[in-house]
């Protein structure tokens, strides 16, 4: 087996775990939103504690503004969904302070689930159209612009920069375990239980 044909089928193995662990992903979302109400996901516990609404939003947001970077596809979020879901800060928040942050909240909670749904189903359609070879496609390439160089991506990034592998892995999969797991702490707060053991 050849140097390259031994790359088609590591990326082919790697693509499918990585379909298959958005999947798993998503799903843990699905069960987080459907067991909870407006009530827990904009509690505020106390100063310099994000509520739940800031985590939800904050990551499908980003993952719908990467998909942008990565693809070259247009966000969902646009003017008629910030007028459904009734943000009280309609941004992602990645550039502003706890202090600013703690004050998000959701207002239309089943708008929002239905654009989480929009943005996660899009994702998964565009990973099962994915080819192997694929993933590594240089998506930004070194030196790094200012908002990047500061990220976990950038130390995960190879010497030619951040591949679509290392963006897709970073900016939506571990960056989704994150806020998951934000929000299972935070579920605590309000009462109600992790997502899993």
């Amino acid at each position: 087996m050849s140097t390259s044909e031994i790359s088609v089928t590591a990326n082919a193995l790697t693509l499918d775990s990585l379909q298959r662990r958005m999947k798993a992903l998503h799903s843990l979302y699905e069960d987080a939103v459907t067991t909870m109400g407006p009530e827990h996901v904009n509690h505020f516990e106390r100063e310099g504690v994000l509520p739940i609404a800031f985590s939800l939003f904050h990551i499908v947001n980003m993952i719908d503004t990467s998909f942008f970077l990565m693809t070259g596809t247009a966000p969902i979020w646009d003017a008629e969904w910030e007028r459904r879901i009734e943000m009280t800060i309609p941004d992602h928040g990645k550039h502003k302070t706890v202090g600013e942050m703690i004050h998000q909240r959701i207002g239309n909670y089943d708008e929002f689930i239905a654009y989480m749904r929009a943005v996660f189903a899009r994702t998964e359609a565009w990973l099962a159209d994915l080819q192997p070879h694929d993933l590594d496609r240089l998506v930004i390439p070194r030196p790094f612009p200012p908002q990047i160089a500061t990220t976990f991506s950038a130390r995960v990034a190879g010497p030619a920069g951040l591949t679509l592998l290392d963006c897709t892995e970073c900016w939506i999969y571990q960056h989704g375990l994150r806020h998951m797991g934000e929000i299972e702490l935070s579920r605590g707060l309000v009462g109600l239980g992790g997502m899993t053991s």
